[in-house]
């Protein structure tokens, strides 16, 4: 077996590195701190790069070591620092570490929680400072017990926090528009159909929600004002999701009575960040996956994933590309992307709290393996819907059962319009979206959306217009995405009767922004306008 080398450009932890070291036909060098000009030079050595978060691995350093360069291993969930499409392109395996630092980060958020309940930073510096008697006066806290939570995203994190509280006591409620019904009775939460009726009814809230368009400064001065007095809040997990301008008024008029923040708009905050030195705000810097056995989790996790997949092949938590041989995924490659972009899009037009989720396969398709093809669906579903990042072909399925999502597959007999036809199904007992693809040619189509017939190019932004059937609103649309510079790339109309309600998908060549959205509801007889990313 020719020897192959094992680049590690990020601190990983040493059990991992031994692990590598150890595999018959590995050679390991742990060079650090190297810039995109030095990776370029390696990397053509390289069967396999892990980093961390430190070191970027760029198009330019993947595309000097194709032909050599196998995988990229990230110690940790986010890939931000690795381009993807440029390892899919030459054919370089990329993975991490999805459950690494769950139990790290949940524990850190919760620690929060406590050290604002009982006012532990102020009271430390009161005995430091020789202020023993005043700290005991001014440091009276709080109980979690019988004191309400609410968990914003229950996700792995999520529940770890909720398992934890309920040990303390506390009534828990979460929301997470992806979370079935059946699955929070399991976790003994009680489901909430909005933030709203989450956060009004808390003593303490917790986010746990990836940043999205939606879910940007979700905690902002109207849920603030919506909140009981004296909340306390927490945020682990990504900066922006609460609005800090509002925090900081809800803090100096007593509404909130405390915050703890590990994650920052800006990060680090800068030297005149109002919440610095605020006795009733407790910072960290980033610390969520920083513990030993975080660490430790990650550095072995990733070790053993790279030694698999150089040795014998297998390929684990792999973010670009399923494991199969080249001849298979000839055949169904082009199945692959079309499902994913299908789950994608159905994440986007799902009901809320869906717990079924149905691909039908009609035609040709339905005559070849479609394992992979319905992970792939289902892939994109979890990766808008959850928002976690870590999702892959051979996780999926676990992710989903986590989140109480049922996944069929089935093949109809009835004939089909189509000689090929994907369909998604996602939904609940009151109500459930359906979006189907095909392929002209060789060309891949959205050609049902809601129920409806349509025809789209499954890529980039589509605008969803619900719209009353009546002249004038192809004129109104078309002039307000022209004041607002946004082009049109193609347009598809369908209606369920003459006069009756009209959908339009609508292919740009650039996202809209909220404003928008928000002049397109305005004219008369749209009902609903909304923009999904494939």
């Amino acid at each position: 077996m020719a020897t192959q080398k094992v680049l590690v450009a990020d601190p990983i932890a040493e059990k991992g590195i031994e692990e590598l070291r150890a595999a018959p036909g590995l050679e390991v060098d742990v060079k650090l701190g190297l810039g995109e000009a030095e990776l370029i030079d390696l990397a053509p050595s390289y069967a396999a790069i892990i980093v961390r978060s430190g070191v970027k691995i760029t198009a330019p350093v993947i595309e000097a070591g194709a032909g050599t360069l196998r995988a990229i291993g990230r110690a940790g969930v986010g890939v931000d620092n690795i381009d993807i499409p440029a390892a899919t392109r030459h054919g370089v395996v990329v993975m991490n570490t999805p459950g690494g630092n769950t139990i790290s980060t949940a524990e850190h958020a919760f620690t929060l929680m406590m050290s604002l309940a009982r006012h532990i930073p102020r009271a430390h510096r009161s005995v430091v400072e020789g202020r023993f008697k005043e700290g005991r006066k001014g440091c009276q806290g709080v109980e979690l017990y019988n004191k309400t939570l609410a968990i914003l995203g229950m996700g792995r994190i999520g529940g770890e926090f909720a398992r934890r509280a309920m040990a303390f006591g506390m009534r828990v409620v979460a929301y997470d528009p992806f979370l079935s019904e059946s699955r929070a009775k399991m976790l003994r939460v009680e489901l909430c159909e909005t933030v709203d009726e989450a956060v009004a009814q808390a003593d303490f809230i917790t986010l746990h929600m990836p940043k999205t368009a939606e879910t940007t400064h979700m905690i902002d001065a109207k849920r603030i004002a919506l909140m009981k007095p004296g909340v306390r809040i927490v945020n682990c997990a990504r900066g922006g999701l609460i609005d800090e301008a509002a925090l900081l008024d809800g803090l100096e008029s007593g509404q909130v009575a405390g915050a703890a923040l590990d994650v920052y708009e800006v990060e680090p905050p800068p030297a005149d960040f109002p919440l610095l030195g605020r006795d009733d705000v407790v910072l960290t810097p980033h610390l969520g996956a920083s513990t030993e056995e975080a660490q430790e989790n990650v550095g072995i996790e990733i070790a053993r994933a790279i030694r698999d997949t150089l040795i014998d092949g297998t390929v684990v938590n792999a973010v670009n590309m399923p494991n199969i041989d080249q001849k298979t995924l000839a055949e169904i490659g082009p199945y692959l992307r079309l499902a994913e972009v299908l789950g994608r899009l159905a994440a986007q037009v799902a009901p809320k709290q869906p717990d079924v989720f149905r691909i039908n396969y009609t035609g040709k398709v339905s005559e070849v393996d479609t394992t992979l093809i319905t992970r792939s669906a289902l892939k994109g579903f979890l990766e808008v819907s959850s928002g976690e990042g870590g999702v892959n072909y051979l996780n999926a399925l676990g992710m989903a059962e986590d989140r109480g999502l049922r996944m069929t597959e089935s093949r109809p007999v009835d004939p089909s319009e189509f000689t090929d036809l994907i369909e998604v199904i996602v939904g609940n007992e009151e109500e459930s979206a359906a979006v189907a693809g095909t392929f002209f040619g060789s060309q891949p189509r959205i050609v049902k959306l809601r129920n409806r017939f349509v025809e789209a190019s499954p890529e980039g932004t589509l605008l969803l217009l619900e719209n009353s059937d009546e002249p004038g609103i192809v004129g109104a649309v078309g002039r307000i995405l022209g004041d607002h510079g946004v082009n049109i790339a193609s347009m598809s109309l369908s209606r369920n009767q003459v006069g009756g309600r009209a959908l339009s998908v609508i292919n740009l060549d650039s996202a809209p922004g909220p404003e928008v959205l928000t002049d397109l509801e305005k004219v008369k007889g749209i009902h609903e306008a909304r923009a999904v990313v494939l």
